[in-house]
């Protein structure tokens, strides 16, 4: 089997990042919609986003930037991964993407879902949990708060479609 070796430069463009009180990012987000049909073709579309997000933790980690966390966003799941500055974890949390999201879109499902407004519908619930805009308890909050992450988005906010050059975020 061939490796292919995934150059990335500076500025990196991310979905969405998550970040906490100070403003620093604490989660690095692709949002992936998979409308692949066979199993080998969708497995493939996700490995490629895993590998991604692998490289662009790396790039940003060759500059001192250590983000904690990565998510891995489709209409089926949320994956959530830790990062220690070397390695990707394997999948830490798996949640439905539907039991989340459907707490903000009641709809959910009735209609095709396109990545902008799955992006929407991520950083509704990122918020959410952050500062309880919609609700005391946000969906997932125990499973979020049992990895370590809740506590590093208290307060925090979240950006989607930006480029990010070391520590600094270059556009919203």
């Amino acid at each position: 089997m061939q490796t292919e070796t995934l150059e990335v430069e500076l500025p990196i463009d991310a979905d969405i990042v998550a970040l906490d009180k100070d403003d620093h990012i604490v989660v690095l987000i692709e949002v992936k919609i998979n409308q692949a049909k066979e199993k080998a073709a969708k497995q493939s579309i996700a490995d490629g986003a895993l590998q991604q997000i692998k490289h662009f933790l790396s790039k940003l980690s060759e500059k001192n930037v250590l983000i904690p966390y990565a998510m891995i966003v489709n209409l089926q799941e949320i994956l959530v991964f830790k990062w220690d500055g070397t390695v990707l974890s394997e999948a830490i949390l798996s949640l439905k993407t539907a039991d989340i999201l459907h707490y903000y879109d009641s709809k959910l499902g009735d209609q095709r879902i396109f990545e902008p407004y799955l992006t929407r519908l991520i950083e509704a619930w990122l918020r959410d949990l952050a500062y309880n805009w919609k609700s005391e308890i946000p969906p997932a909050s125990e499973q979020i708060a049992a990895i370590g992450l809740l506590p590093l988005l208290a307060g925090g906010t979240t950006n989607s479609r930006v480029e990010i050059g070391g520590d600094f975020i270059y556009r919203n």
